[in-house]
């Protein structure tokens, strides 16, 4: 699964370097324009993932791969599913209701709480990847998210709770603090450590 994350950051990273995705999530951030923070994050979301040939359903994103078309499957912002073919099941593929490769949730919200909720939405569903984005103004914000959604979340479950979890769990945390460097000093990431309880920076 680490293998997933990394293929999913890196197409990420790059869909962040073209112009026309950078220039409207900057101003976004300078301006405190959340609600376009996230309009713009989630193109871009939709984006990495159609390039690595991912699936993806989102608001503005109508998806058609299962028997029911959707935008935003079970109230998740962005769903993604591998492209096999409709039908298929008796030969390994997963068939007409395939489980998600990954899930993200891209949250806006100044509340710690509402991060927490997404945080705690993602890791009820059965996916390899899951990831939460969030913005902050600064650095040490973004950090203080992350140690006080982990501890809330992760440190309210038990060990054996911690080790049922399948899949990577990623924080990503926007911030402006370092945006100079975009996208690298923008983005911040964490991944879980289920073993530990806590969230690590990559």
């Amino acid at each position: 699964m680490a293998d997933l994350l990394e293929t999913w950051r890196a197409a990420f990273m790059h869909v962040m370097q073209s112009p026309q995705t950078a220039e409207p999530l900057k101003e976004a951030s300078l301006t405190e324009n959340l609600r376009s923070w996230t309009t713009c994050l989630t193109a871009a979301v939709v984006e990495s993932c159609q390039s690595i040939g991912w699936q993806a359903a989102a608001k503005g994103h109508l998806l058609d791969h299962l028997p029911q078309p959707g935008q935003e499957y079970l109230n998740i912002d962005v769903m993604a599913f591998a492209q096999e073919a409709k039908g298929a099941g008796q030969d390994g593929h997963a068939g007409r209701w395939p489980m998600p490769l990954a899930a993200f949730e891209l949250e806006n919200d100044r509340k710690d709480d509402r991060i927490a909720y997404s945080l705690w939405k993602v890791l009820c569903l059965r996916a390899g990847l899951r990831v939460v984005f969030a913005y902050r103004p600064d650095w040490e914000q973004s950090r203080r998210l992350v140690s006080t959604v982990g501890e809330d979340v992760i440190g309210g479950m038990s060990p054996q709770e911690r080790s049922g979890i399948e899949g990577r769990t990623l924080m990503v945390v926007g911030n402006r603090g370092e945006g100079e460097t975009f996208p690298w000093g923008y983005f911040k990431f964490w991944v879980l450590d289920a073993n530990l309880g806590r969230f690590e920076k990559i």
